[in-house]
């Protein structure tokens, strides 16, 4: 089976920036309240944009003119679109005029992002794709209950990409799925309607169960938390992530945090949160690290990808 690499990141967020302030005076919430609760200070609502501009803004942040005849693949992973036919991936392949595409929307709650990396490295370790884009975003104000305290100050809109290409080099990739079906009523969102959160019992079962899936991941692949340079969380909420940070008993900064200033935007967190890292030069060839992803409904799954960064613009 082939192996695979990341190639360029890229992210996409809406020009309008709601701070805590604007939301606690709307809410009629003390100061400082938000970000008490969610460790988060801003968050952005789209005004005008779709969905699938917003996608399209975030590959066009990492592509090049001379990958777009190669790509073979897009995957757009969401929780939000209205639009069932055509797709999101659709959109995007139209709008950038790339031939030949396999073309693949998936819908799998906030840990949809994690399912479409895992089919797009099925797809190139298969030897059915060489170039893939992997694209998560989220519209999630146009679903939140704007007098609902649990999500109205929580998630946000925001896109985030990833071109994944096959690669001769060894790498290491292991993923740990476990799934829980009493668990489906936690988080929901049905056709035309609202979210609906369980705070409680989200942040208990998040919590618990994730630390023991990524010691699971750790034994399966005969690795440390010593041997890991980051844990990538998805950004659901600041007390998640210190509670997982606690509970494995690492340094604060092993885990990276960009909640504060993006909020939560399901299925764009982890690329949001890959590329922003990219910008601040903190991966390096080699590094390993878990790209964690959360789904408060049925499954968790956790990912290594060694040698992350493969080539000098990432």
């Amino acid at each position: 089976m082939k192996n695979i690499k990341i190639t360029r990141t890229g992210s996409y967020l809406p020009k309008e920036k709601v701070t805590d302030k604007e939301l606690e005076e709307k809410l009629n919430l003390e100061k400082g309240y938000i970000k008490k609760r969610t460790g988060i200070e801003t968050r952005y609502y789209v005004k005008d944009e779709t969905i699938g501009e917003m996608a399209k803004e975030a590959v066009l942040d990492l592509i090049k003119k001379e990958d777009i005849k190669d790509i073979d693949l897009i995957i757009t992973a969401t929780t939000t679109t209205n639009n069932l036919m055509p797709g999101i991936s659709n959109y995007i392949q139209e709008k950038l005029e790339i031939e030949n595409a396999i073309t693949l929307d998936i819908l799998a709650g906030c840990s949809g992002y994690i399912n479409a990396l895992d089919i797009a490295r099925l797809y190139i370790s298969g030897g059915i794709a060489k170039k893939a884009l992997v694209v998560g975003v989220d519209i999630l104000s146009k679903f939140i209950d704007k007098e609902d305290i649990g999500t109205a100050v929580v998630l946000s809109d925001g896109a985030g990409a990833i071109l994944l290409e096959e690669s001769d080099e060894e790498k290491m990739y292991f993923s740990q799925i476990d799934g829980n079906i009493d668990k489906n009523k936690i988080l929901t969102c049905k056709s035309n309607e609202k979210i609906q959160m369980k705070g409680k019992e989200v942040y208990k079962y998040a919590v618990t169960k994730t630390v023991e899936n990524i010691n699971k991941l750790l034994e399966k692949a005969n690795l440390s938390l010593d041997d890991i340079k980051y844990i990538v969380p998805h950004q659901s909420n600041l007390k998640i992530i210190n509670g997982i940070t606690s509970r494995l008993k690492i340094d604060e900064n092993k885990i990276y945090k960009n909640i504060k200033d993006v909020g939560n935007t399901f299925c764009g967190s982890l690329p949001i949160a890959i590329n922003q890292m990219k910008k601040e030069n903190l991966l390096k060839n080699k590094d390993k690290i878990i790209l964690l992803r959360v789904w408060r409904r049925t499954k968790h799954r956790k990912y290594f990808i060694r040698n992350i960064n493969l080539r000098r613009n990432l």
